[in-house]
C-alpha cells in the first residue's frame, strides 16, 4: 500500500506545542578535526526546510505551501534541543529551490539562523533538488542545472568561499551524481534511500546500505571498476530495522520504512515505544554490526515541518523525544560521533579509494514491534559483486533461506527519465513482490551463483 509522507503524518500523533527560545551555546569543537572511519561509530542529522512538500521544478509545486509551519521560532527550538542532546554535535542543513530563495521574513530569518549555526556549531548548509526524488520529475539536465543553480546560491548566502560538504537528494541517478563529482567538486550525496519502495513519492530499492561509490549505469549499484566508477560517495538517509525493512510499503501492522526515522517511530508508535525501536536499530550497527565492520553507522532526517503538527495528546512531543533520544545514544555508546553527513561520507572516502575492499556484514534480531518480527533473525552481506539477505526463525532453530541476492554485476539500467521506480531488482528482492521473490535456500541457487557467493564467503556455501 503506497502512502504519501505527509497523509501518514496527519494520521498519527504529531508534534510540538509552543515553547520559548533556548540560548544555544557555543560549541568547542565547530571547527573539529576530520574524523577516522574505523573504530568509531557515527550518527549523522540531516533537516530539510522547504517550501511544498514536493517541488517538482523551478515552477512546478506540488502540494500545499508550508509557509505557515516553518517558522524561526520552531527552528531555534528545534537545534537548541538537538544541542541539549548532543552538546557540540554538527548537523546538515539542506533548503529546497524555493527555500533558498523565498522572500518570506520568515524563511529569511531560517537561512540566517542556519547559517549562525554553521558558524557556531560546525553545522554543514546544502541543498535538496526536487524535495526529494527530484528524478521523478525532471530530465538530468535540468537536475544538473538545479544543482549547478542552488549549490552557488548556498556558497553565497553563507559567504566566505563556503562549499556544501555533501548534497541531500532522497535518491540521485547516476549522472547527477557524476555530476557532482566533476562539475561541482562535491564528493559525498545522500543519493539512495535503502528500502525505499511503495511508500512515500518514489521507489529504489536495491543499493548497499552503508557508503560505496555508484557506478555510471545506475545510483543503486556500486562501481565495478575504473570505467565505471563515480567519485561520489552514495550515503542512505534513513537507517531502518532490517526486519521491518524486508516489507512492502506499510499498513495498519507494519511500516517497512521503520528505524531511526521520527515518522514511523516517535510519531507512529509514542514516544516510549519509538524510543526502544530507535535504540534497537542503533544497536544493530553500533553493537553487533561495530564487531563486525570495525564502525557503525547510522542515519535520519526530521525535516523541520514535523515540529509545527498539531495534536499529540497526553504524547511526548518530539522536541522532548529528540534531546532524550540524543541523550541515550550518547549514553548508551560514549565514543560515539555526531557529525555532519560530509564528514561521515569524507572520512569513508578517505578509507576507501574504491569498492574493491567492500565488505559488509550485519545480522539483526527483531525488536518486535510493528512488523520487526522477534522470532527472526536477518543476516545481510554486502560487497561490490552483490547483496545476500539470509532470514530463518531463531527461536525454532530454523534453517536460513535467501530472501535477496542483488548482483551487481549484471548489466543495470536506470528509468530514462520521470519514473516512480528506479529501483535495481534482478535474481531476488526482499520485498517480494515479483513471481520470483521467494525465500529459497542456498543449494538451491546455480553453480554460478554459489561459486560468486563462496568467493565472498565461503563459509556459507
Amino acid at each position: 500500500m503506497r502512502q504519501n509522507r505527509r497523509q501518514f503524518m496527519q494520521h498519527t500523533l504529531a508534534a510540538v506545542a509552543a515553547a520559548g527560545l533556548s540560548r544555544l551555546a557555543p560549541a568547542e569543537d565547530a571547527r573539529a578535526k576530520p574524523v577516522p572511519l574505523y573504530d568509531n561509530r557515527f550518527l549523522t542529522f540531516n533537516t530539510v526546510i522547504r517550501v511544498n512538500q514536493i517541488e517538482a521544478g523551478r515552477d512546478q509545486l506540488i502540494g500545499s505551501d508550508e509557509g505557515s509551519i516553518h517558522s524561526p521560532e520552531t527552528a531555534r527550538q528545534f537545534r537548541a534541543a538537538f544541542e541539549r542532546g548532543w552538546p557540540g554535535g554538527r548537523m546538515t542543513w539542506a533548503f529546497s529551490w524555493w527555500a533558498l530563495q523565498d522572500k518570506r521574513d520568515n524563511y529569511k530569518a531560517i537561512r540566517d539562523f542556519a547559517v549562525e549555526c554553521h558558524h557556531k556549531f560546525g553545522d554543514d548548509i546544502t541543498f535538496i533538488p526536487g524535495g526529494y526524488f527530484a528524478n521523478m520529475y525532471n530530465t538530468r539536465e535540468q537536475v544538473n542545472a538545479d544543482l549547478h543553480d542552488a549549490l552557488a546560491m548556498v556558497s553565497e548566502m553563507v559567504g566566505g568561499g563556503f562549499r556544501p560538504q555533501s548534497v541531500v537528494a532522497g535518491y540521485l541517478a547516476a549522472d547527477n551524481l557524476r555530476h557532482l563529482a566533476e562539475k561541482e567538486g562535491i564528493h559525498v550525496c545522500q543519493g539512495n534511500i535503502w528500502s525505499q519502495y511503495a511508500v512515500d513519492n518514489g521507489d529504489g530499492d536495491g543499493s548497499i546500505c552503508y557508503p560505496y561509490y555508484p557506478s555510471r549505469e545506475h545510483f543503486c549499484k556500486p562501481a565495478q571498476g575504473e570505467g565505471d566508477f563515480i567519485d561520489c560517495v552514495n550515503l542512505d538517509g534513513w537507517t531502518c530495522d532490517f526486519l521491518a525493512a524486508r516489507r512492502s510499503g506499510c499498513t495498519s501492522t507494519y511500516n517497512s520504512r521503520m528505524g531511526m526515522g521520527p515518522i514511523e517511530t516517535f510519531m507512529r508508535l509514542g514516544a516510549d515505544t519509538g524510543m526502544k525501536e530507535v535504540l534497537a536499530t542503533t544497536a544493530a550497527h553500533f553493537d553487533a554490526g561495530f564487531d563486525l565492520n570495525k564502525f557503525g553507522a547510522v542515519t535520519t532526517c526530521w525535516e523541520l515541518s514535523l515540529f509545527d503538527l498539531d495534536g499529540g495528546k497526553d504524547k511526548k512531543t518530539l522536541l522532548e523525544c529528540l534531546p532524550q533520544w540524543l541523550e541515550k545514544t550518547r549514553t548508551r555508546w560514549p565514543k560515539s560521533c555526531c557529525v555532519t553527513q560530509g564528514e561521515f561520507g569524507n572520512a569513508w572516502r578517505a578509507a576507501h579509494k574504491d569498492n574493491t575492499g567492500l565488505d559488509y556484514r550485519f545480522v539483526q534480531r527483531g525488536s518486535g514491534i510493528f512488523g520487526s518480527d522477534e522470532n527472526l533473525e536477518i543476516r545481510w552481506f554486502m560487497n561490490r559483486d552483490f547483496r545476500l539477505a539470509l532470514l530463518r526463525d531463531w527461536k525454532v532453530n530454523g534453517p536460513e533461506k535467501a530472501i535477496d541476492f542483488t548482483r551487481y554485476g549484471l548489466k543495470a539500467e536506470e528509468p530514462r527519465d520521470k519514473s516512480r521506480n528506479w529501483s535495481l531488482m534482478n535474481r531476488l528482492n526482499q520485498k517480494g513482490i515479483r513471481p520470483q521473490d521467494k525465500p529459497v535456500g542456498l543449494k538451491e541457487f546455480n553453480d554460478e551463483e554459489r561459486s560468486l557467493i563462496k568467493t565472498h564467503y565461503p563459509e556459507l556455501v
